[in-house]
C-alpha cells in the first residue's frame, strides 16, 4: 500500500494548509484505476524529496467535505498547497517523469 498519509476532512486543515512546507494531495478514491496506478509513482516522489515536498492522500468517498471545497470533479486530481493556498494542480494520472516536470518548482 502507499507510503503516503492519509488526510481527511477533520485533518485536512492541520495537516495540510497548516504546513511550513509545500504539499501535494492526492485526491482519489478506492474504486479509481488510475489513482492506483499513480499512486506507486507519487510514494517514489515522495521518498525521493521528502525534505522539499510532503505527499498525503484524500479519499474523497470518505471525506467528501474537502473534495466539494476544492471542486474536485475528476480524479486522480493532485493539488499542491504552500501557505494554505493551491498553487499547482495536476490532473490525471502521468508517467513519473511527466509528474516531476509538474512539480520541478517544488523539487529544485
Amino acid at each position: 500500500m502507499s507510503s503516503a498519509r492519509d488526510v481527511t476532512d477533520a485533518s485536512f486543515e492541520a495537516d495540510v494548509l497548516k504546513s511550513d512546507k509545500p504539499i501535494m494531495v492526492d485526491f482519489w478514491a478506492e474504486w479509481c484505476g488510475p489513482c492506483r496506478a499513480v499512486s506507486p509513482i507519487l510514494d517514489k516522489i515522495a521518498e525521493e524529496n521528502a525534505d522539499k515536498l510532503d505527499i498525503v492522500k484524500l479519499n474523497v468517498d470518505d471525506n467528501p467535505a474537502t473534495a466539494e471545497k476544492y471542486g474536485i470533479t475528476s480524479i486522480p486530481a493532485m493539488y499542491v498547497f504552500k501557505n494554505g493556498e493551491v498553487v499547482k494542480r495536476v490532473i490525471g494520472a502521468k508517467p513519473k517523469p511527466a509528474l516531476e516536470a509538474d512539480l520541478a518548482e517544488f523539487l529544485a
